[in-house]
C-alpha cells in the first residue's frame, strides 16, 4: 500500500498548500495566468486521486477497475502537462511563435495520448495486465513520458532564459518556474524506469510547492499592496492629499457606531472655511486658488497633526478630534485663531474655524455637533471680515 499512501499524502498536501489557488477565479485579461494555474492544479488533483486509487486497486489485483483507473491516470497526466505549458507561456507573457510552439506541443502530447488510450482498448500500446494480473508497461507509455520530459525541460529552459533577462522578483519567479520544470523532467525520467514507484506524483508535489512558496505568495502580496494603494487613492483628495469626502462619510459611520456601542464617549469637531478664495480665483486664476487651498490645508494639518483632516468641499475642511487633540482642544483652537489673526494682518492665508464637542444626552447624533461647529465657524468668518 506504499504506492497509494505516497499518492494520498501528495493529494492532501496539494490541497492544503494550494487551497487559496484552488478557489474559483473570475476570468479576466489581468488574471488569466491565475485561471490557467488553477486549471493546472485541478488537473494535478485529479491525477493524484487516480494515482491513489490505482495503488489501492492494483494491490487488490482488481484488473478491470485498475485498467479503467489507469486510463484516467494517463488522461489526467497529459492534461496536466498541457495546462502546465499554457500556464508557463501565459506567466512569462509570450504571445510569439515560441509560445505557440510550446502550447501546440502540449496539445500534440495530449491528443497522442487520447488516441493511444483508445487504441489501447483493443491492442496494448500503453499498458496491459498479464494473466497473473501483473501490470506491464508498453512502448507507448515510454514515448508519452519521454515527450513530456522533453516538453517540461524546454519550458524550463524557456523560463530560465527569461529569468536572465529580468530583474527583482520577476527574475526569481521565472527561475522558480524553470526549476520546477527541471524537477519534473527528472522525476518523469525516474518514472520511465520504475513504473511501480510514484515518482510522477512526487515531482508534481515538489514542483507545485516551489511555485506556491516563491511565486504565488509573492504575487498575492504584490496584489494586496496594489489594492491598498488603490484604496488609499480612492480615499485621498487629489489636490491636498488629505482624506476626501468618501473617507469622511465612512469615518462618520464608524464614529456613530462607536458612540452607539459605548466605546466612544467624547469627541470634538472643527469646521473650517477659507476666506477670500472666490476673489483669488476671480482675480488671479484657479491655479492661484489651488495654491491658496493647499496653503490653508497645510496650516490645518500642522496645527491638528494628531487628528484626521478631511476636505469635504471646495474650500471646506473638517477635523474630528479624539484622544490627545481632544484633551487640548481649547489650546489648539486658541492658537489657530491667533495664527489666523496674524495672517490676516500680514495678508496671508485666512481660514475661519468653529469647534464644538459631543454632549451625551443633549446631542442625538454627529449632525448636531457639526451644526454647532458650523454656526461658530460662520460667526468667526463674520468676525474676521469685520476686523478686515
Amino acid at each position: 500500500m506504499y504506492y497509494a499512501s505516497v499518492a494520498l499524502m501528495a493529494l492532501i498536501v496539494h490541497v492544503i498548500i494550494n487551497y487559496e489557488s484552488l478557489k474559483k477565479v473570475k476570468k479576466t485579461g489581468n488574471n488569466l495566468v491565475y485561471v490557467r494555474f488553477r486549471q493546472y492544479l485541478l488537473s494535478i488533483l485529479a491525477f493524484y486521486a487516480a494515482d491513489t486509487l490505482w495503488g489501492f486497486l492494483y494491490e487488490q489485483r482488481w484488473v478491470i477497475p485498475t485498467f479503467i483507473d489507469t486510463c484516467l491516470f494517463f488522461f489526467a497526466m497529459v492534461l496536466s502537462v498541457l495546462l502546465w505549458t499554457m500556464t508557463v507561456v501565459e506567466f512569462v507573457g509570450s504571445k510569439g511563435k515560441l509560445g505557440k510552439v510550446l502550447v501546440t506541443s502540449g496539445w500534440i502530447i495530449f491528443l497522442f495520448e487520447v488516441a493511444a488510450l483508445i487504441i489501447n482498448l483493443f491492442k496494448p500500446v500503453l499498458f496491459w495486465f498479464r494473466e497473473d494480473k501483473e501490470y506491464m508497461p508498453m512502448p507507448g507509455r515510454h514515448i508519452t513520458l519521454f515527450m513530456q520530459m522533453v516538453l517540461f525541460f524546454v519550458t524550463s529552459v524557456y523560463s530560465i532564459v527569461k529569468a536572465f533577462r529580468s530583474k527583482g522578483k520577476q527574475k526569481r519567479h521565472y527561475r522558480t518556474i524553470g526549476l520546477s520544470g527541471i524537477m519534473m523532467s527528472v522525476f518523469i525520467y525516474l518514472q520511465m524506469f520504475y513504473p511501480l514507484m510514484p515518482f510522477y506524483s512526487m515531482g508534481c508535489l515538489f514542483g507545485t510547492c516551489l511555485i506556491h512558496t516563491f511565486v504565488i505568495k509573492d504575487r498575492a502580496e504584490e496584489q494586496d499592496q496594489q489594492m491598498k494603494m488603490a484604496n488609499q487613492k480612492a480615499y485621498r483628495d487629489g489636490l491636498t492629499g488629505v482624506k476626501n469626502k468618501t473617507a469622511y462619510l465612512e469615518a462618520l459611520l464608524e464614529l456613530e457606531s462607536d458612540v452607539d456601542k459605548g466605546t466612544l464617549k467624547e469627541y470634538g469637531v472643527v469646521v473650517f472655511d477659507l476666506n477670500g478664495l472666490k476673489a483669488i480665483n476671480d482675480t488671479q486664476g484657479h491655479e492661484a486658488g489651488d495654491e491658496y487651498i493647499k496653503s490653508a490645508c497645510r496650516l490645518i494639518c500642522v496645527q491638528y497633526k494628531h487628528s484626521p483632516v478631511f476636505r469635504i468641499g471646495g474650500d471646506e475642511f473638517v477635523v474630528i478630534l479624539k484622544g490627545g487633540d481632544y484633551e487640548i482642544r481649547e489650546e489648539l483652537d486658541k492658537t489657530f485663531r491667533e495664527m489666523i489673526d496674524d495672517n490676516q494682518e500680514k495678508g496671508l492665508v485666512v481660514v475661519s474655524s468653529g469647534m464644538a464637542v459631543f454632549v451625551p444626552g443633549a446631542d442625538d447624533n454627529y449632525n448636531d455637533v457639526f451644526k454647532r461647529a458650523d454656526e461658530l465657524m460662520y460667526e468667526r468668518k463674520t468676525e474676521l471680515k469685520a476686523k478686515k
